[in-house]
């Protein structure tokens, strides 16, 4: 059957060929500068496409070129135009780093070549491209993921292919405290969200009897949340010194007015209303009808939580903990400014030197772990649901 003409053209990849010609012609793609701290000369992608004969430019255009003629009802126009928008991430980065070893082989040896706007707008508008033809393609959650994830095996390969770029330099610089940052990160989410987890389902649950409670404590964790994160650790620096200045045993588990414990005990305040409005949402969905089943079978209060009220209300429960777990990988960034280490460390260290490069590699590997927590949560929520399909 024939499409309607409304359905002949796809106006996201329209918009997306239109800011991305603006982009290549507006924007700078790389910057080329005497040292870290200058922001360098603009480098335009025109100039680069014509000086450069490289089939890195040469899968750019073709690249872009499907995407401006592709149709939205052809499933295998949208799998080549994921395909393609994957192999133009790839020729982006590959084009940069050219243009870096080209620079880097002057008689500057502090030259660097940092990653213009221009670059980031062209990425962010083709993983875009390939996330919209991922999702017309209409796959199921698990191969949807795949194919997500798929995109960026052809940057990945590319990689080294930039080693002269500001921000592999700055990588390579960093590189030994790079693996320690990520690891204080994920601490400092699973250190927030297990007790997060802990008191929030038991207080849903009492929320689920007690409406006065829910009407009570409702006021206050949304208060909590409308607190700024750099607020809400000052709040809590001076109370928990004091403690440990009382308690020197508290001093010696680490609990003081800075590092890891105003870190920990802030973002748990923040995860506990998504969490606890989640869970209260499954439990008041279990049918009253299996509840009265389990005790008429003799189950104790306890046992209808466990085996019956939880398991029914966890797909419900998930979405609030999805939330909470990618809130919390985001906010962990802002924990540095309290000593508590992690990947916003580097993000600040960047700040604070004018370093813009080593900002990028403090915010994208947040990015990627929050990506990655909210893909692993949309999984497993789909793993649940098939036994109720």
């Amino acid at each position: 059957m024939e499409e309607p003409p409304a359905h002949r053209w796809n106006p996201v990849l329209a918009l997306c060929v239109a800011l991305a010609l603006g982009a290549a012609w507006a924007l700078p793609f790389v910057r080329v500068a005497p040292n870290r701290l200058l922001s360098g000369e603009p480098v335009f992608l025109t100039d680069l496409l014509t000086t450069h004969t490289s089939w890195a430019g040469a899968a750019l255009f073709v690249a872009w070129l499907c995407l401006a003629i592709a149709r939205p009802h052809k499933r295998f126009t949208q799998a080549s135009v994921a395909l393609l928008m994957a192999m133009s991430l790839a020729g982006l980065w590959l084009l940069a780093g050219q243009h870096a070893s080209t620079a880097s082989q002057g008689d500057n040896p502090l030259t660097r070549t940092a990653l213009g706007a221009g670059f980031w707008t062209l990425a962010a508008l083709a993983w875009l491209a390939a996330l919209d033809a991922v999702t017309r393609l209409q796959l199921a959650t698990l191969p949807r993921l795949v194919m997500q994830g798929a995109l960026f095996v052809p940057l990945l390969l590319s990689l080294g292919a930039g080693q002269d770029l500001s921000i592999a330099k700055e990588y390579a610089n960093h590189s030994d405290v790079f693996g320690p940052a990520i690891m204080r990160h994920l601490q400092i989410v699973l250190l927030a969200i297990a007790p997060a987890v802990t008191i929030g389902v038991p207080l849903a649950w009492r929320m689920s009897r007690a409406r006065g409670l829910r009407e009570t404590l409702f006021p206050v964790l949304n208060v909590i949340q409308t607190i700024p994160s750099i607020a809400l650790f000052g709040l809590l620096m001076a109370p928990l010194g004091w403690l440990a200045a009382q308690a020197p045993a508290l001093g010696r588990l680490g609990i003081s007015g800075v590092g890891l414990a105003p870190a920990v005990l802030a973002l748990l305040l923040y995860a506990l209303l998504p969490i606890v409005r989640s869970a209260l949402a499954g439990l008041e969905q279990v049918p009253v009808a299996t509840v009265t089943a389990a005790r008429a079978m003799g189950m104790t209060p306890r046992q209808v939580l466990w085996h019956v009220e939880l398991p029914l209300a966890l797909p419900v429960l998930l979405i609030g903990l999805r939330t909470a777990v990618v809130q919390t990988t985001g906010l962990a960034a802002v924990t540095a400014l309290v000593g508590a280490g992690g990947l916003g460390s580097i993000m600040f260290d960047g700040l604070f030197s004018a370093a813009n490069e080593l900002v990028m590699l403090g915010v994208i590997p947040i990015v990627v772990l929050a990506v990655l927590a909210d893909s692993f949560f949309k999984m497993l929520g789909t793993l649940l649901e098939k036994p109720a399909a």
